[in-house]
């Protein structure tokens, strides 16, 4: 069988550098749906990914090794994690193998063709992009998807589909060593959402106004008979979009467009209102205001693609969330433990109004790990006490930030409490939780499984 330099005629032998980060799994699952044989390599080797990855018979090397490309793959998929200087990747290019990123493969293999339903933005975008496929199943469309994080109705984050419709979270964050554009450059969507959009990825970007070139850039892409659904309540969209726009614009948020009206507090039914004529009402099982305005991206992209917005409000009520997104985790000793993924201010506040709003005047305490690069850079500093603000009381663990963090949260006073490492924390916090507080963690990484050892202690102190 004829294999061109992609690795992309029939069935061929793919291996993938850092196969165990969300998206890079995905391509794995993808490409073996597609018929390929798919390796991988990857250092600090743990669940879900790998449990996943090994579910579908995916042999995955631990670390580095050039031996890992023994026998020889047809290509190399190469993840944004790998830099020059790692033995692998350095062994790629000495032998000449043919390497591509995976936005790269994707967009070649998977998105050609298809009419794709991209969501991106500062916050949100997986949750709304779980809301998007959701909706489009529910309407019989049977749409592909990769999605960072795993929608509890299908159980995945990536598949194939049947149909030509398919859903990406596309992230701005930079494609691989070799390329340096934001990764949804490569989707050429047909119906985009622009949730938000705020300065993140400090360690890549140097201010707001560079994300928003990028942002642009895929602006550009979208077809003119296609569909820019857009928060109009966001001025930094604002100024991307009149850097140059060629696709019809529907707003949400906006008074006097697609906007929701609460029937619940904490945002668990909500009309959609199109102007002044009501359209649809949701009973659903999320809250929280900003999960209200995802779900009115999702109604609006999903009637691009012919779902019918009633339609859409009906699958809604069926939507079973997205793990680690305000998930709950357990109840020990009367104690209520949910999984967040909010690591940047914005998303931290709108996660704890969220549950101020849901649990009334339950102790609400608030457990943050300090982890992406932007946070560690303290990037963020001025606006973190006032993201912890709705919480009785705050935990931050900061283990390798070198600013002053308690300092940054001194206006919290004795509500605030700042821990160099998760053992510290967890012998701390468990002998101040009492029967009826909720404790929210919140970290984009794994924590070092936090949440199951602060459950395990709570039995034991039990």
């Amino acid at each position: 069988m004829a294999v061109t330099a992609d690795g992309g005629s029939g069935a061929v032998h793919l291996h993938i550098l850092g196969i165990c980060g969300t998206f890079m799994g995905g391509i794995a699952a993808l490409a073996q749906a597609a018929g390929h044989r798919v390796t991988g390599s990857d250092q600090h080797v743990y669940p879900p990914m790998s449990d996943r990855l090994a579910a579908l018979g995916i042999a995955i090397g631990e670390g580095y090794d050039p031996a890992h490309l023994d026998p020889e793959p047809d290509c190399v998929v190469v993840g944004n994690v790998i830099s020059r200087g790692n033995p692998l990747l350095e062994a790629v290019l000495n032998r000449g193998l043919p390497y591509l990123s995976g936005p790269e493969w994707l967009a070649r293999h998977v998105l050609q063709d298809r009419w794709v339903l991209a969501v991106a933005g500062t916050h949100g975008k997986t949750t709304t992009s779980s809301l998007l496929a959701h909706i489009l199943e529910q309407a019989g469309l049977a749409p592909g998807f990769l999605i960072g994080g795993v929608p509890t109705n299908f159980g995945e984050t990536a598949r194939l589909g049947r149909t030509p419709f398919f859903v990406v979270e596309a992230d701005e964050y930079d494609t691989a060593f070799f390329d340096k554009r934001a990764k949804f450059v490569h989707y050429r969507p047909r119906t985009l959402i622009l949730n938000n959009l705020e300065y993140d990825h400090a360690d890549i970007y140097p201010d707001l106004a560079a994300i928003e070139r990028q942002f642009h850039h895929l602006i550009r892409t979208v077809p003119g008979q296609g569909a820019l659904i857009v928060n109009g309540q966001d001025a930094a969209l604002e100024r991307t979009l009149g850097l140059g726009c060629w696709t019809p614009v529907t707003f949400f948020g906006r008074p006097s467009g697609w906007h929701a009206r609460l029937l619940a507090e904490d945002g668990s039914r909500f009309e959609v209102w199109d102007g002044a004529a009501r359209q649809g009402v949701v009973e659903w099982s999320l809250f929280g205001k900003h999960n209200v305005d995802n779900a009115l991206a999702a109604l609006l992209a999903a009637r691009h693609a012919g779902v019918p917005l009633e339609v859409g409000c009906v699958a809604l009520a069926s939507f079973a969330g997205v793990r680690r997104r305000l998930e709950r985790r357990g109840e020990v000793a009367g104690v209520t433990v949910y999984d967040d993924f909010a690591h940047h201010p914005t998303a931290i506040a709108a996660t704890l109004e969220a549950m101020r709003r849901r649990v009334g005047s339950a102790r609400l305490i608030a457990v943050t790990e300090l982890r992406s690069n932007t946070m560690r850079l303290g990037t963020h500093r001025a606006a973190l006490a006032g993201a912890l603000a709705a919480a009785d009381e705050s935990w931050v663990a900061a283990p390798g930030a070198d600013w002053d963090v308690a300092g940054s949260l001194a206006r919290l006073g004795g509500r605030a409490q700042v821990m160099a490492d998760t053992d510290a924390l967890l012998a701390a916090l468990p002998p101040r939780l009492r029967p009826g507080d909720q404790v929210v963690v919140m970290s984009n990484g794994g924590f070092d499984g936090f949440h199951a050892r602060l459950m395990t202690a709570l039995v034991e102190g039990s």
